[in-house]
């Protein structure tokens, strides 16, 4: 199992696990996380966005165009933000930390 820590908009930590090839959005809805992720991982939304941790940015895949541009239409995007649909776990991801934002 890959672990998974959630850092909701209250601050609070909490741990997550999942296995490798499951998307960080099932992960996130299985523990309760308030992602919405309203057109399932279709690329349509970006409902699902996630802010990953400065030290563990490096470890994903590089983001799809298609994925970018989604985040150009986020608000509160960040240099490190991503789209939980389109983050698969993998061993390499294991201890991943990622924020929910409000």
């Amino acid at each position: 199992m890959i672990r998974v820590v959630f850092v909701g908009p209250d601050r609070t930590a909490r741990s997550a696990a999942g296995e490798s090839g499951t998307r960080l959005l099932d992960v996130a809805r299985g523990a309760g996380e308030p992602l919405e992720g309203t057109c399932n991982g279709d690329m349509a939304c970006a409902t699902c966005h996630v802010i990953v941790a400065a030290e563990d940015f490096a470890r994903l895949p590089p983001a799809r165009d298609e994925e970018e541009d989604l985040l150009d239409l986020v608000p509160d995007a960040t240099r490190t933000s991503r789209l939980a649909c389109q983050i698969r776990l993998t061993a390499a991801l294991d201890g991943l930390t990622v924020r929910v934002p409000a």
